[in-house]
């Protein structure tokens, strides 16, 4: 695309634009830095702050252990950018190469990166889900709200959603020793990420540590009292339960909104991009001026099938920015794909739990090392007779084996003697996953087919 010169002039005079003052944006930005990018870099953002830290927010800020204003991401460098923030951005002009923002201005870019990650979804009734007392987990401010709430001691929690979200705050909830019910729509906690054998575990969790689990039901409405405060739930099985904090964990959607009618090829799965970061358009065209990284990317995995995979990971979102920014600065024979092995880790109710791969792509999972009953084991998943992916409960040091085998596409059952010989890790047994057209909450990978074009194609014979 670029001739050596128009490349150094590029890296010298150019201008890049960051959508998404995130981690991805972050990371992205100061890896240009590192190769030696002199030009103006705008780093747009629709949050007040520069980029933080989010997985502290569910864990120490919402136990009071850590101030949400501590969470800001170490540097690794001074970037050297304008800072954008408090301004979101309202819409893309490819043709003009300009970011539209929502205070009427517009920003003019020779490369761009979207970085525009996920926001938490709100509870579908906006009314209900306007109650004092009532809150998603997803940015600072949430955090901070939230703790507040938590620390004046409120007579019940509810949480809905067991996802992984869902389950760190539970979590956190009986460490301040806070009455919590969690009411989970799937048939336990975890089961859309990791599968029912696993969901198991992780009820037997949430149950031995006082936590009110209702599973297979789902929250049919919310009540306020006369002042506008939430006082109570309704559930499917036509029970009610009084709560006067609740929190939505009914996952994430990603923020591709602004792009609507913009031509590039974005939806609510994120907008797809090839291999090395470049944006598709609607035509299924790669563009060769706009790249994406983190929650927001849909990418296809050469270990997967080409699966398009959008990954709500914290590494993920770090590998894939520093893969778009070397991208962006580069000639296409130097250009390298993202090929992260998808890798993801929770705590929560004192157990460190970690994954490698793409669980929730496999059929069986075999047990390899421990105990469930101890919560101390690993468990390895297996999808057309290949290892897909591993998780381990308080027993992380094997992940890296596993990643390797899901790198070497190991057959599945593991062609080895387990190093562990108990009973339960004899034999592969279904893993139990939902039923894919029912919703869960909180897979963090998401499978999103094929096509870097949503639309349905048609073909039509020509006439003679």
């Amino acid at each position: 695309m670029h001739a050596d010169g128009n490349l150094e002039r590029l890296k010298r005079d150019g201008r890049i634009v960051v959508v998404g003052a995130s981690l991805a944006g972050l990371r992205a930005a100061e890896t240009m830095r590192d190769k030696g990018f002199t030009g103006s870099l705008t780093m747009i953002g629709d949050e007040p702050y520069e980029p933080y830290d989010r997985p502290p927010l569910s864990k120490q800020v919402l136990l009071g252990k850590a101030a949400a204003d501590h969470t800001a991401l170490p540097r690794r460098r001074d970037i050297g950018a304008e800072w954008r923030l408090g301004v979101p951005a309202s819409g893309l002009d490819m043709a003009g190469h300009r970011v539209l923002l929502a205070d009427g201005e517009a920003v003019e870019y020779d490369r761009l990166l979207i970085a525009t990650g996920v926001r938490a979804r709100p509870w579908p009734n906006e009314e209900e889900g306007a109650l004092t007392g009532v809150f998603v987990l997803r940015t600072r401010d949430d955090a901070v709200a939230l703790e507040r709430s938590l620390a004046a001691g409120p007579r019940r929690v509810l949480v809905i959603g067991a996802g992984f979200t869902g389950s760190e705050i539970a979590s956190a909830c009986r460490e301040r020793g806070l009455p919590v019910t969690v009411a989970e729509r799937g048939a336990a906690p975890l089961v859309g990420a990791l599968g029912g054998v696993i969901g198991e575990v992780a009820a037997e969790m949430h149950r031995e540590n006082g936590v009110d689990l209702r599973t297979g039901i789902m929250v049919t409405g919310l009540e306020g009292d006369p002042a506008g405060r939430v006082r109570a739930a309704h559930l499917s099985d036509g029970s009610t339960i009084e709560a006067d904090v609740v929190i939505v964990s009914l996952g994430a959607q990603r923020n591709t909104e602004w792009l609507a009618g913009s031509g590039l090829g974005a939806g609510p799965r994120g907008i797809a991009c090839d291999a090395g970061c470049r944006a598709f358009d609607i035509r299924g065209i790669v563009t060769d001026d706009i790249y994406v990284a983190g929650d927001v990317a849909r990418s296809p995995h050469a270990l997967f099938g080409y699966q398009f995979l959008s990954l709500e990971h914290w590494g993920n979102a770090v590998a894939q920015a520093e893969t778009a920014a070397h991208n962006m600065l580069s000639e296409s024979a130097d250009r390298r794909p993202h090929m992260w092995v998808p890798a993801f880790w929770s705590s929560q109710f004192g157990v460190n739990i970690k994954s490698v791969g793409v669980p929730s792509m496999g059929t069986e999972i075999m047990i390899t090392q421990g105990s469930r009953a101890e919560r101390h084991f690993a468990g390895v998943y297996g999808y057309q007779g290949r290892v897909i992916g591993a998780v381990t409960f308080d027993n992380c040091r094997w992940l890296p084996f596993y990643q390797q085998m899901i790198e070497a596409t190991t057959p599945f059952p593991p062609p080895f003697p387990t190093v562990d010989r108990r009973p339960e890790g004899q034999k592969p047994m279904p893993a139990d996953f939902p039923d894919p057209s029912v919703p869960t909450h909180g897979p963090t990978i998401t499978l999103s087919g094929y096509s870097p074009d949503d639309r349905k194609m048609t073909f039509t014979p020509a006439r003679h």
